[in-house]
């Protein structure tokens, strides 16, 4: 069980514990302007738990991020507490893939969220395209978010996310239809935290979204996009990498991260 009051004061919720929409909306928005996405823990091999107190312990008490089967546990079980209707599917990170490229595992977990009779897609852990709304499964229509448009097709197997970015239509996720067992989850992290084929094997990113503005970190390359305004990107030494997880991603830099930043650094962006 997750203390609720901890987790909203984390986010910084202050409305009603019932399961409306409104309630969804709105600490689908806090969430991801409060709790970065980052890989800290698996560059510095320390393992990633999906055991609910080890996430409830890094993510709120701790005052840490995570990636997405963190973020996305935590507030399945946030929502299955305040009563809504949750399933875990899984999907495949298709953003910005060659059409060549053969297909990569399915590593992406995402909530289907069931409120007075429709289902709604709820994500708080896709890094620098984070959904900061939830969205609306039975329609193809374009929608909406803080930042950018999404729209979501259907499929024989599912459905296929995808974003506007400077008037095109992008993929971003495909997702599968089937509910996933937790032992799925398990697997999925294995291989995302521990595989050598792991991109947060080899790369730091970090990624928050308030409502002005997106911050993304790809090991020392910082983007800063304000909303409706257009992006601005610097690559960062050791001291402006530490400062800018500390400014942009609101956290406290560990002694034991200093060798991994100036490591970060050293490799840049590949």
């Amino acid at each position: 069980m997750i203390h609720l009051q901890d987790y909203f004061a984390r986010i910084n919720y202050q409305g009603p514990a019932t399961p409306e929409l409104s309630t969804l909306k709105t600490i689908h928005a806090l969430h991801p302007a409060h709790i970065p996405f980052e890989n800290i823990d698996v560059l510095l091999e320390r393992g990633i738990s999906l055991n609910l107190a080890d996430i409830q312990q890094k993510l709120i008490s701790n005052h840490r991020g995570g990636y997405c089967f963190e973020h996305n546990a935590l507030f399945m079980q946030v929502l299955k507490q305040l009563g809504f209707e949750v399933e875990s599917l899984m999907a495949r990170n298709v953003w910005r893939q060659p059409a060549d490229m053969p297909f990569g595992p399915r590593t992406h977990q995402v909530l289907r969220v069931k409120v007075e009779g429709e289902w709604w897609l709820a994500d708080v852990g896709f890094g620098g395209l984070v959904l900061t709304d939830p969205l609306r499964m039975e329609t193809s229509d374009e929608q909406q978010g803080q930042h950018e448009a999404f729209r979501i097709l259907a499929q024989d197997h599912g459905w296929m996310l995808q974003v506007n970015v400077q008037d095109q239509w992008e993929n971003l996720y495909d997702i599968a239809s089937q509910p996933q067992e937790p032992i799925e989850m398990e697997v999925a992290n294995w291989f995302t935290s521990a595989s050598p084929n792991s991109k947060f094997r080899h790369n730091l990113m970090m990624a928050r979204a308030t409502a002005d503005t997106r911050y993304a970190l790809l090991n020392n390359r910082l983007t800063v996009r304000p909303r409706n305004g257009v992006a601005e990107q610097r690559e960062l030494n050791p001291e402006q990498l530490a400062d800018a997880l500390q400014d942009c991603f609101d956290l406290k830099v560990e002694s034991e991260w200093l060798p991994l930043l100036e490591r970060i650094v050293e490799i840049g962006v590949r």
